[in-house]
């Protein structure tokens, strides 16, 4: 199989708040609008990455610590440097981290967007450098990520 995630599709309470965050902190480009009901949103042209609606949910509140839905949405970006513009843009924002962590395969930020559903900033180690168990299956893990390494090497 050779599938893929083509896009994401949040409930927000209020449009221009969502995109604020998604458009304006972490950079992506609206493709389409339908006044304040809905957006699309896409970071290099394609027709959506991310699509924002409050056609069910306009003034809504996030769903209850505890109940099922999404975990979170993950946006993998090309490179160290790319990442760490994002997150440096996260903070100059304001906007709080819930956490870091390098997974060995990838290095991750954890946050949430302003309706509360949780993001995942991430970039991929190239594939030759993930760590692997002697059987060949991946040896993921969780160790803290040197977050001021990342924003270091990102100025690079």
């Amino acid at each position: 199989m050779n599938a893929s995630i083509g896009h994401v599709h949040l409930k927000v309470a209020d449009l221009e708040r969502s995109l604020a965050f998604y458009r304006d902190v972490l950079g992506f480009e609206v493709t389409q609008q339908f006044g304040t009901q809905a957006a699309f949103l896409s970071s290099d042209g394609y027709h959506h990455h991310i699509g924002l609606n409050t056609w069910d949910s306009a003034g809504g509140n996030p769903p209850a610590f505890g109940t099922t839905g999404l975990y979170h949405v993950a946006i993998l970006f090309p490179s160290g440097a790319e990442l760490a513009g994002a997150v440096r843009r996260v903070l100059e924002a304001g906007i709080p981290l819930d956490g870091s962590a390098d997974h060995g395969v990838s290095e991750a930020v954890y946050l949430k967007d302003p309706d509360g559903n949780g993001v995942e900033l991430y970039r991929d180690r190239p594939k030759e450098d993930w760590p692997r168990k002697p059987d060949g299956t991946l040896a993921m893990f969780t160790a803290p990520l040197d977050l001021g390494r990342l924003l270091l090497a990102g100025e690079q």
